[in-house]
């Protein structure tokens, strides 16, 4: 989905309906990724799939097709396509069709927590699993992931870390005004009726390729060699925005961090410490700049924040965290998503009676690291450069 083949089609898709249309007709934050940016590349190179095309599955969709024969798209993954209508929870035909995008090829939206069906008999007969039932969970694995944070009440703050990361809160109903449109966040659907107001900010993505870089240069580093770099080197000498264009695309990550730097008059980081303790400083501060506009969006304050996927696991960044935003930070656990699956799976038969009830058995079941602020100096004048670099 970083493919090239979408350079460009935001712009195309605004030329034909406006951005603040597109916006309150989904609700979703606007990112090249898309799959409405991804529909619209197919349509204007005329791809052939198109014309044969008789269903469109999201990944999660299709793998229940293949277990169960059942041909529908659960509500938390289609609605990150930006093809949903969020208050409806049906498809957006007429925005569709004024962006030219075929909407014959969308199948039935069902909430996440149906008992699909059985596994088709093939499938049963192969794997032996006889008398298994399938059931749609949060499809998309952040949806599962906010399921499984094992938070009490409703005025938390969650953190799905990994190569995204996507922070935000639970409403009851999406936030679709100029000022979330502003904040470029994303009303994306949750479990049991909920909404995820949320950012995707680009995560561990960079230390990630970063690492892959190294290690192609031979020099192969842990990720504790790499956070323990990053924590000598600390206070960072720079501040980058991790959402910048530059950072989307595999390459010679280590190269555009301090190629950014040069660029926008900073001091270039020339050691493997000074460069992760750039991006992870960087995170932080994105994470607080980010949370302070869901609060702007919500009208309240959000605390803790619970930090869950694999992520969660990098005490250095969870630390920044609590340290920038402020907030106390709450790790754990780190198959947020697996479990949230299982909630789901639990909720669909009987085994659990509401998602509250799901939370307080994660809390329960898997052991969580807490993290209380500590004064970061000058975090202040980085949020305002970071400011002046968005």
């Amino acid at each position: 989905y970083r493919d090239g083949r979408t350079d460009g089609m935001m712009e195309e898709a605004f030329r034909r309906v406006s951005r603040e249309e597109i916006f309150a007709a989904t609700g979703i934050q606007f990112m090249q990724i898309n799959s409405l940016y991804q529909l619209l590349a197919m349509v204007l190179r005329d791809d052939p799939v198109l014309k044969v095309a008789e269903t469109l599955l999201c990944i999660p969709d299709l793998l229940n097709y293949w277990l169960t024969g059942c041909k529908v798209s659960e509500r938390t993954i289609a609605s990150t396509t930006q093809f949903l209508d969020p208050y409806r929870g049906q498809w957006a035909v007429d925005l569709l069709a004024r962006l030219g995008l075929p909407t014959h090829i969308l199948p039935p939206i069902v909430e996440p927590g149906p008992v699909l069906g059985d596994l088709l008999p093939h499938v049963a007969a192969e794997t032996g699993a006889q008398g298994v039932l399938v059931v749609a969970p949060g499809c998309h694995d952040t949806a599962s992931a906010v399921a499984a944070v094992p938070a009490e009440g409703a005025h938390h703050a969650y953190l799905s870390s990994g190569t995204w990361s996507l922070l935000g809160v639970e409403t009851q109903a999406p936030i679709i005004n100029a000022a979330s449109l502003a904040a470029n966040v994303t009303n994306e659907g949750g479990v049991c009726g909920t909404v995820r107001l949320l950012k995707n900010i680009t995560g561990l993505w960079i230390i990630q390729e970063c690492r892959r870089a190294w290690a192609a240069a031979g020099r192969p580093l842990s990720w504790d060699q790499i956070v323990a770099a990053a924590g000598a080197a600390m206070p960072a000498t720079a501040v980058i925005d991790v959402d910048a264009a530059e950072f989307a695309a595999p390459g010679d990550m280590p190269g555009r961090v301090r190629a950014f730097c040069e660029r926008t008059g900073q001091p270039v980081p020339d050691t493997v410490g000074a460069l992760a303790a750039v991006v992870y400083e960087s995170l932080a501060l994105k994470y607080r700049s980010t949370l302070a506009r869901i609060e702007g969006l919500t009208g309240r304050t959000a605390a803790p924040l619970h930090i869950v996927g694999g992520g969660s696991q990098n005490r250095l960044l969870n630390q920044l965290a609590a340290d920038f935003t402020g907030r106390p930070v709450i790790a754990g656990p780190v198959e947020a998503t697996a479990i949230g699956n299982i909630l789901m799976q639990m909720l669909a038969t009987g085994a659990l009676a509401s998602l509250a009830e799901g939370r307080n058995l994660v809390r329960r079941s898997f052991e969580v690291e807490a993290f209380e602020p500590r004064p970061r100096p000058h975090r202040d004048e980085r949020l305002g450069r970071l400011e002046e670099l968005t």
